[in-house]
């Protein structure tokens, strides 16, 4: 996270009162709220231009995640800077951009999904070439770093090498990675008019956010589980 977007994210947490997991590296969660014993995940954000930025790689993963927090966005000066206003979002109101970005991706996670199980030895041999074993170097020129060295040993299942049937595995696993890491989108923006019909809070901060938050509790109050399950 760059520093600017770090310092904005601690004057969001300190403004309203929030609480940054001890976990937040794990979970991803930026800031959680104590609220009538219940623990609320919240998605902070900021700007200074006419869109809201999200995160690199956005996927099926961010999509589940998103889907149980509360946002706050801060819109900042120009400068990035003085904090102008926040909108506070419930996970309803954000639901449709995130299911928007969802349809867009879901035909190319599929065929993340299924694409790799079409591979055949033919496919093997095209690559390599056909050999009885295949070296460490063969096994590290396709699996590259997604497979940590230590592992590469443990994975022989020959002698000083691999058979046929497990480079074929580790075809396999290139091709899923590389068409999932194609499925993503490269930080998805959220247009600053989303927003435009939201409460501009501007003082009050904590208290103003939970007069909202109460609101939402007692119209949703059935999907506390869910995102207490997510954090």
């Amino acid at each position: 996270m760059a520093v600017q977007d770090d310092r904005r994210e601690k004057e969001l947490r300190e403004l309203f009162k929030l609480t940054k997991p001890e976990d937040s590296g794990r979970s991803g969660v930026d800031a959680v709220l104590e609220f009538n014993g219940v623990t609320l995940p919240f998605e902070l954000k900021s700007t200074s231009k006419k869109s809201v930025t999200t995160v690199r790689d956005f996927g099926l993963d961010h999509i589940a995640k998103w889907k149980g927090e509360h946002w706050l966005v801060g819109f900042y000066d120009s400068e990035g800077e003085s904090l102008q206003y926040t909108v506070y979002a419930t996970p309803e109101q954000m639901l449709p951009w995130i299911d928007k970005k969802g349809i867009y991706i879901r035909p190319d996670y599929l065929l993340s999904k299924s694409a790799p199980d079409l591979l055949t030895m033919k496919d093997l041999f095209a690559v390599f070439g056909e050999k009885q074993s295949y070296t460490l170097d063969d096994a590290k020129s396709l699996q590259k770093k997604q497979v940590k060295a230590r592992e590469y040993e443990k994975l022989m299942d020959l002698p000083k090498g691999y058979s046929q049937e497990r480079m074929l595995q580790f075809l396999k696993s290139r091709c899923q990675y590389l068409i999932k890491r194609g499925s993503t989108l490269n930080n998805p923006h959220i247009p600053a008019k989303y927003f435009r019909d939201f409460e501009r809070i501007t003082d009050n901060h904590a208290a103003r956010l939970r007069e909202l938050v109460a609101i939402w509790y007692e119209t949703y109050s059935k999907t506390l589980a869910t995102a207490e399950a997510k954090l």
